[in-house]
């Protein structure tokens, strides 16, 4: 066996690199039932960021399950932030 064969392990390694598995995560975001696009994952060193902007408190807990679910094991922060609309609390004053 030669020193530049990886062999089957070489596969094992790539498949639980953080950036695959941001890649994986972004793919179910995207695709999935979620179909949430306005959340972006980045790799920065050891830690993956978690960031945007959904339309709803639920569908933000279904971002952050997945989230849990594909990053296990990872050190992630997440800034997700809802955009919910709401009712104006008082009369807009027009001038």
């Amino acid at each position: 066996m030669s020193t530049h064969d990886a062999g089957p392990a070489a596969g094992t390694h790539a498949a639980r690199s953080p950036e695959y598995r941001v890649a994986h995560l972004q793919d179910r975001l995207a695709s999935g039932e979620l179909g949430e696009l306005g959340v972006r994952t980045e790799v920065r060193g050891s830690t993956v960021l978690v960031h945007g902007t959904v339309p709803s408190a639920r569908c933000r807990e279904d971002v952050l399950s997945t989230v849990r679910e594909e990053l296990a094991g990872l050190e992630v922060h997440c800034d997700i932030v809802v955009s919910e609309p709401s009712s104006p609390d008082h009369a807009e004053e027009l001038s």
